[in-house]
């Protein structure tokens, strides 16, 4: 299944990915008609300083998700793929996803009293968040595709620290 990592060096808390997010998940998907919707277009994922650094948070997909776990109405379910989905129509605004979110994204749109969460944006290709990037800090990808990433950049890194004698 393929997940949203973020590269934490690269993000500079732009908040472009919050924006696009907001949009894709609007009425008329267009920034310009988003701004006048009601109820207002609500983003899943929240860009928040941690230790001096930019850090986005989002889903994690959790296995097992307490939010999942915490539903008393069936609302979040796990579809085929793997991906944790909030159904809005059976959300009964109870909050216990909210209350139990190990990392405190899924969110509140106050106007409907339900619950919202990352949805990966199933009628995209690239989640809308991740295309925003301007930086890339936000990686879809495969687990080991992105790892091995990382592993290979590290690999980089030490080699050429050791060729300059460090």
């Amino acid at each position: 299944m393929k997940e949203i990592f973020v590269r934490l060096d690269r993000c500079t808390g732009c908040h472009s990915c919050q924006l696009a997010c907001a949009v894709e998940h609007s009425a008329s998907k267009s920034l310009f008609a988003a701004i006048t919707e009601t109820p207002r277009p609500r983003y899943r994922l929240y860009v928040e300083l941690g230790n001096e650094e930019k850090v986005p948070l989002l889903c994690r997909q959790c296995d097992p998700a307490p939010c999942l776990e915490a539903c008393m109405s069936g609302a979040i379910y796990r579809d085929q793929r793997g991906v944790v989905l909030g159904r809005d129509q059976c959300c009964v605004g109870c909050g216990n996803c909210m209350r139990v979110c190990p990392y405190g994204v899924v969110g509140w749109q106050k106007e409907r009293r339900i619950a919202v969460k990352c949805d990966l944006c199933p009628d995209l290709e690239v989640p809308a968040c991740v295309k925003a990037c301007p930086t890339k800090a936000l990686v879809y990808a495969e687990a080991e595709e992105f790892t091995g990433g990382v592993r290979r950049a590290a690999a980089g890194v030490i080699a050429r620290a050791a060729a300059a004698g460090g």
